[in-house]
């Protein structure tokens, strides 16, 4: 199975719940458990906040979010067109901001990391930014499916 979707909205803060959650409900074709969809929700909302925050810090644009479903794997791409990273590997360091005046933590882009199994970072100052994320989905289901398959006793008589 392939699908795929495209979400086009302005950078302002309140599209960020708007974003997550248009996402998790297109993933949920896929089954996922609950953990899952809160790590990809959580990943999202990171992605999208930065670009609106860090992307477009004084004015509205478009951020285009790019779902795709192949299988068990979710690709996400979110993209903003506005000031771009000058040092994408610094900026990914955990506790590094540009914004200290928004009390920003700069954990941004470390919980993506922790939440999706991929990240991937393109960025050029000027050109904007676009953050690539995967994640393999029902995996934990899998898992637990293969544990009763495998001749353990689980317990329950």
């Amino acid at each position: 199975m392939k699908n795929e979707m495209t979400l086009a909205f302005d950078s302002i803060s309140e599209n960020e719940a708007f974003a997550r959650v248009a996402v998790a409900a297109f993933v949920t074709q896929l089954n996922p458990t609950l953990e899952e969809v809160a790590d990809i929700r959580t990943a999202v909302s990171e992605a999208v906040t930065n670009a609106i925050i860090h992307g477009y810090p004084t004015e509205v644009h478009t951020i285009v979010i790019r779902a795709r479903l192949t299988g068990d794997l979710v690709e996400i791409r979110v993209s903003d067109e506005g000031v771009g990273i000058p040092d994408v590997k610094r900026a990914m360091e955990p506790l590094y901001t540009t914004r200290p005046d928004l009390e920003r933590s700069g954990l941004g882009f470390m919980f993506m990391e922790a939440f999706m199994d991929e990240i991937r970072v393109e960025s050029s100052p000027g050109l904007g930014t676009t953050v690539y994320m995967k994640k393999r989905v029902g995996l934990e289901e899998q898992r637990r499916e293969g544990s009763r398959t495998d001749g353990r006793h689980d317990g329950i008589d």
